[in-house]
Formats: structure tokens, C-alpha cells, sequence
């Protein structure tokens, strides 16, 4: 394989996707499954992960499945564990799930919040922990690529204090991880998603959606796939060079 092919070639590489049983998550195990990585799948809900791992196999790609609980610490520490003794130091992480509910901020609760920093913050840290001893003990360099939003930057919809709070806290851990791992050989970027049409977002609780957010960006709505490529374009061996970076895929809503 040579040229373009060969800049986003997977081929003999372990990615492990969380989230990856529905939404975004699925859509970027099938584009890194496409450019031939392997790809395991972290995720709570099992039946959701069972189908996404199903569907890649029926293509012919190499998935599986591991249960983890981003909120619980010791879960995150037996899922990867897990996935290092039966498929071996992942090449590259996609710290990917998070919770999307809302609560407006005059009535946000404690309680919410930290539910919210408990898996989209503090769960990317754990998996980021980890799976970046492990890469650092192979001696083979990695990536991480850690889907945290553009709201993190730009408020754009009512009730998001705690999930955008979360979302710049994931932004600041890929700052400090790129720092700390770059001596490792390991890249560590962010990819900011605006609206992506997925049953989280979809089914989110909290009030009604208000704000600038429910225009139909420039280009259309973001599909999973759309945040796939962004993180294949980091995975990739054309992005050897590229860490400490974010990427915004909104469709031009932020030109709006």
C-alpha cells in the first residue's frame, strides 16, 4: 500500500473505542475498523456493544466487546487490564463516552453534576491512566484522541453547564497528557464535535433544547462517521507528527 492509503493505513493496530455501542462511539469503530485497525469496544451497556461488535464482524473485521463503567474506578482498571492480556497493549484510545443530559444552571444539582464529571472527566482520566502505563511500558508509542465538544468553547444550548464543564475539563487533560506522554512517542489530541444526529443526544433528559444550537449548521448535521474521520486522521501515520491539537467538526456552526 503506498500514497494516500498508505498515510491512513490501521492495519496491525489495536483500538480501544468507549462508548462504542451506539453514536458517535459506533461510528468511529467503523471508520478505524474500515482502515483495518482491530477494534474493541468498552462499554456499559453490553447488548449495545454486542450488536456494534456483530455488525463489524459481519464486514469482516476483527471487533470485540469488554464491560466497563467509566464511573467506577476499579471497572476501568479490570476492562483494561482485560484488554491488554487477551489482545495486547492497544495502539490507540478513543476516550469517546459521555453522559449528554441537561439541567439549567439555576437548578443544577450537585448530585448531576458530579454523575456528569464522574463519567465524561474523570472516566477519560482513569482510561487515559491506565492504558498510557501500558503503551509507555511497550515501548511502541501510541495515540489518544479524546471527543470532548464544542461547547466546551461556544455555548450554544441552555441546560449544558455540567456537560460542557465536564467537556473543557477532557480538553485540559489532553493539554497536560500531550505534555506528559510526548517523551513516550505518544500523541494525545482532541476532537470538538458540534450536533451529531445520535440516540444519546436525541434522548438526552432535561429541559426543552433552546439556543442558537437547534439552527441547522451551514453544511447539515454532523453524522458519527464525520467524527470517525477526525479520529482516524489523528490515528493515522500521516498525524506522526501532530499532538497537543483540537479539531472541530461542526459543520460550520460556528461561522453562525
Amino acid at each position: 500500500m503506498t500514497g494516500a492509503s498508505a498515510a491512513f493505513d490501521l492495519r496491525g493496530k489495536l483500538a480501544l473505542v468507549t462508548g462504542g455501542g451506539n453514536g458517535i462511539g459506533a461510528g468511529i469503530a467503523g471508520v478505524l475498523a474500515q482502515a483495518g485497525a482491530s477494534v474493541v469496544i468498552a462499554d456499559r451497556d453490553a447488548s449495545a456493544a454486542g450488536r456494534t461488535v456483530e455488525a463489524l464482524q459481519q464486514q469482516g473485521h476483527r471487533a470485540y466487546a469488554v464491560a466497563v463503567d467509566l464511573a467506577v474506578e476499579a471497572s476501568v482498571v479490570k476492562a483494561c487490564a482485560e484488554v491488554i492480556a487477551a489482545h495486547g497493549t492497544p495502539w490507540l484510545l478513543v476516550n469517546n463516552a459521555g453522559l449528554h443530559d441537561r439541567e439549567l444552571l439555576l437548578e443544577t444539582t450537585v448530585g448531576e453534576w458530579d454523575r456528569i464529571m464522574a463519567v465524561n472527566a474523570r472516566g477519560p482520566l482513569l482510561m487515559t491512566r491506565e492504558i498510557a502505563r501500558a503503551m509507555v511500558a511497550s515501548g511502541a508509542g501510541g495515540r489518544i484522541v479524546n471527543i470532548a465538544s464544542n461547547s466546551a468553547r461556544t455555548p450554544s444550548v441552555v441546560g449544558l453547564a455540567s456537560y460542557a464543564s465536564s467537556k473543557g475539563a477532557l480538553v485540559a487533560l489532553s493539554l497536560t497528557s500531550a505534555f506528559e506522554l510526548v517523551e513516550h512517542g505518544i500523541t494525545v489530541n482532541t476532537v470538538l464535535p458540534g450536533g451529531v444526529v445520535t440516540p444519546g443526544a436525541i434522548g438526552a433528559r432535561g429541559p426543552a433544547t433552546a439556543g442558537p444550537g437547534r439552527r441547522k449548521p451551514p453544511l447539515g448535521m454532523c453524522e458519527p462517521q464525520d467524527i470517525g474521520a477526525a479520529v482516524l486522521f489523528f490515528a493515522s501515520p500521516a498525524a506522526r507528527h501532530v499532538t497537543n491539537q483540537m479539531l472541530t467538526v461542526d459543520a460550520g456552526a460556528s461561522l453562525t
